[in-house]
């Protein structure tokens, strides 16, 4: 029985603008979404029952599985294509839980993918992204990957070109934040300072690495980060550390640093994990970089 296997990638956000809540609850964002070369591994497979299994490896903190965005999107594909065949799916989790990541909705994206693949649906990423809006905002921009602009709440996509060659240092400390209780908890209509997001798309399309790095912001970070200090620390850390900028991921708590070369960004990664073990913070650590297929 043929087995797919697929890479679904993390991505961070270079930067976060929000204008306005809406009056469905969700809100206008303005966004600079980016893949990063860090990844969960999944693999699917026909099953010989009609059922969809789920297997995780060594993961508690994924929840129950009919409430895993990887199980939504698998009996989405198979309730709106009328698929009547099962599917195995193996699950092995590297990017970091409820980080600002995309983690969940980037598994659900490679499903959609694996299952249009594995059972000859022949449909095309721009159908499976309008498809995956029903599960999550961020699922076609994960379809899509890349270097994007993401506008309305998320759905309005447009191809930007890749940024310049760079190293990043992630650290996701260990906390748990819900996206919701950040966009609940935010308060669009007193942002004094709104990042440069049209500034850093013109950046982007000169390939000026600085010209984007200066340019990075995050709204969200005036709720995540006012309640967790760790995240202004790791900022400092990086900067201190020669981190062109860093900033706070999705609704956080990870934070990343963009560094020109690479063995500068993992002495940071050594001594930002020396420092935070001397603080008995374990956290998770990653020397990676930007990628666009």
């Amino acid at each position: 029985m043929e087995t797919l296997k697929y890479k679904a990638r993390a991505k961070i956000n270079l930067g976060i603008d929000v204008r306005k809540r809406l009056s469905n609850g969700y809100h206008e964002v303005k966004m600079v979404m980016q893949t990063v070369d860090i990844y969960d591994e999944l693999e699917f497979k026909q099953s010989r029952t009609p059922d969809i299994i789920l297997s995780v490896e060594s993961h508690d903190e994924l929840g129950s599985m009919p409430n895993n965005l990887i199980f939504k999107a698998a009996k989405l594909m198979k309730e709106y294509y009328s698929i009547k065949g099962g599917i195995e799916i193996h699950l092995r989790k590297s990017i970091p839980v409820a980080a600002g990541m995309a983690g969940g909705s980037t598994d659900a994206a490679a499903t959609m993918l694996a299952i249009n693949e594995l059972f000859g649906l022949g449909q095309s990423r721009e159908k499976l992204m309008e498809l995956a809006l029903r599960l999550g905002a961020d699922i076609p921009y994960c379809i899509m990957g890349g270097t994007a602009l993401a506008e309305g709440i998320g759905e309005k996509l447009t191809a930007l070109p890749k940024p310049p060659k760079a190293s990043l240092l992630v650290v996701k400390p260990p906390l748990m934040v819900a996206t919701k209780w950040v966009y609940d908890t935010l308060d669009a209509g007193i942002i004094e300072n709104h990042p440069d997001i049209d500034g850093m798309v013109e950046a982007l399309k000169n390939s000026d690495l600085k010209g984007i790095t200066s340019r990075m912001g995050n709204v969200l970070e005036n709720v995540t980060e006012r309640k967790y200090s760790i995240i202004s620390d790791i900022k400092n850390i990086m900067a201190e550390k020669g981190a062109l900028n860093a900033l706070m991921s999705g609704s956080g708590p990870s934070v990343f640093g963009v560094y020109e070369d690479e063995q500068e960004a993992k002495a940071a990664a050594k001594y930002m994990k020396d420092t935070l073990k001397d603080r008995k913070i374990r956290a998770q650590i990653f020397v990676t970089e930007f990628y666009n297929e």
